[in-house]
């Protein structure tokens, strides 16, 4: 299980990368949602992968640490995943606004300045 995570993570990391260093703005929206997405199963992976666990102990019972799942990681990509959808609806709509205004999507192409 935690070869295949890191395959995916990886894989993600290198995707988004890849499209993120692409000219178009896109592409790079496209690039940086996917490294949200590798950071945020590396953070999730971080708190230990436990199947059928719960974060909350449950009144009466006294369980070992190896028997809970750790809630930290849960909650830190959760907020990662509304600040990142937040941060992608402002990129999308920079991106939009640059691309009417100057009738292209390239992010490379510069004005002399």
């Amino acid at each position: 299980m935690e070869l295949l995570l890191a395959i995916v993570v990886g894989s993600l990391t290198a995707a988004g990368i890849y499209l993120a260093l692409r000219p178009r703005s896109f592409d790079l929206l496209l690039g940086l949602t996917l490294l949200t997405y590798a950071i945020n199963l590396f953070v999730f992976a971080m708190g230990r992968l436990k199947v059928d666990s719960a974060p909350i102990v449950p009144e009466g019972t006294t369980p070992t640490l190896a028997d809970l799942a750790d809630p930290l990681p849960q909650a830190l990509v959760l907020t990662a995943i509304v600040i990142s959808f937040g941060m992608t609806a402002v990129l999308a709509a920079l991106a939009i606004r640059d691309r009417l205004a100057s009738g292209d999507d390239r992010t490379d192409a510069g004005d002399g300045l």
